[in-house]
């Protein structure tokens, strides 16, 4: 796996995937205002979420659960010294779909924590790793 990050100007860069995804970050405050994108911690945390929720559907769907849409909530706290490293973080998971199983979905939620998210695997070095879940039967709203 490779990646490129470019300075464009002040505090903006543009990273690169090595599959040629390009992104824009910058630092997470600016005292100018708005930032370019997220702070590279912000897309730890999204990458994270990515990770689980990707693993989630996934194991939903081999278990042959209609899920219809997957939500991670993720809340984090760091140090405060440096290197300023999560120290916490919360997942919330809302798993919609029809008529899915609220034991299935806890058991991908674990599978994934335990076996398969190789991002929650690297931060659980550093932080304690909670989660819990909701699960919306889209089969009951008409």
């Amino acid at each position: 796996m490779k990646a490129r990050v470019k300075w464009v100007e002040d505090r903006t860069f543009v990273g690169e995937s090595g599959s040629g995804h390009k992104i824009v970050l910058g630092p997470a405050s600016s005292p100018q205002g708005p930032t370019p994108g997220p702070s590279p911690m912000e897309l730890v945390l999204i990458g994270t979420g990515g990770c689980t929720a990707v693993d989630i559907v996934l194991i939903l769907e081999k278990g042959r659960q209609a899920v219809e849409d997957c939500v991670v909530e993720l809340e984090a706290e760091r140090a405060t010294t440096d290197p300023k490293v999560f120290t916490r973080i919360h997942m919330h998971f809302v798993v919609k779909g029809r008529n899915l199983s609220a034991a299935k979905v806890e058991r991908a939620i674990a599978l994934s924590a335990e076996k398969y998210c190789s991002a929650s695997a690297m931060l659980a070095h550093t932080a304690t790793i909670t989660h819990d879940f909701e699960v919306v039967d889209t089969a009951t709203q008409a």
